[in-house]
């Protein structure tokens, strides 16, 4: 056992990465933990700062070099992990740093832009249908949230490392759509056209904003169409996540035909 101890130099920073963006940043490492997680970010061709194993959880035995696993302590390895029931694998990558000319795009390119998405939970769940539906990016413009938060790598089950994915500010999101003749298409409840109404088979990016707030005027006003979810019930707002899912199995739907 390489670590047993949970006062370990490296247990702590590790700590510090779980919990710190500040931290992440300055080192310019993420913190992906669970089997399938590590695997969609090696198959990525993400190459690993280190890897830690706790060989008294039981877990998969993963076909990795045995030079590049750092043993540890049960106690060790719940101590670094975010998770109730760890499967005990956890990894430190660098930080991939994509930016929208790294976006390779289809014949009819079909993108979701999320702007100042505030949760890891609902970009973590717009990453996971993202990768469901094969869009070619997601783009992130003015995040409130860390992109690279493990709760993100959490809740989009490691989608963040199948679908590229960009933060951008909203100036040079829009100029790179308009640049590639992609539509922009705001899905906002004052609409007045049904989102299954609009030819979602053109080039097009799906905008979504904040729950509370909506999409700023930045996209309503570049919107080249508005779209609305009809909502029946006395709550007047979806989750942004499942408003962008819906729209995306549209356009998935309508390409399919």
């Amino acid at each position: 056992m390489d670590i047993t101890s949970l006062q370990n130099p490296k247990i702590k920073h590790i700590v510090k990465l779980r919990e710190s963006k500040r931290q992440r940043l300055q080192d310019d490492l993420m913190f992906v933990e669970g089997v399938d997680e590590l695997t969609l970010a090696l198959a990525a061709g993400l190459k690993p700062d280190a890897l830690f194993h706790a060989p008294e959880i039981d877990s998969p035995v993963l076909d990795f070099s045995a030079s590049q696993i750092i043993t540890v302590a049960r106690a060790v390895f719940e101590k670094i992990s975010y998770r109730d029931n760890p499967d005990g694998w956890l990894g430190l990558f660098p930080i991939p740093h994509k930016t929208l000319n790294d976006i390779r795009l289809s014949e009819a390119p079909f993108v979701i832009l999320a702007e100042s998405v505030e949760k890891p939970g609902n970009l973590g769940a717009i990453l996971r249908t993202a990768d469901a539906a094969h869009v070619d990016a997601v783009i992130v413009c003015d995040p409130r949230v860390d992109v690279w938060n493990p709760n993100v790598v959490r809740a989009s089950r490691g989608a963040l490392f199948t679908v590229p994915t960009v933060e951008v500010d909203n100036a040079g999101a829009l100029a790179w759509l308009r640049s590639k003749n992609i539509r922009v298409l705001a899905a906002t409840p004052s609409a007045q056209v049904m989102y299954t109404d609009v030819n979602l088979r053109e080039p097009i990016a799906i905008a979504v904003g904040t729950e509370d707030e909506g999409l700023t005027d930045f996209w309503m006003s570049q919107a080249d169409v508005k779209v609305k979810i009809p909502m029946q019930g006395k709550v007047n707002s979806l989750n942004v996540s499942i408003a962008t899912a819906l729209i995306t199995y549209e356009a998935v739907r309508q390409r399919n035909k």
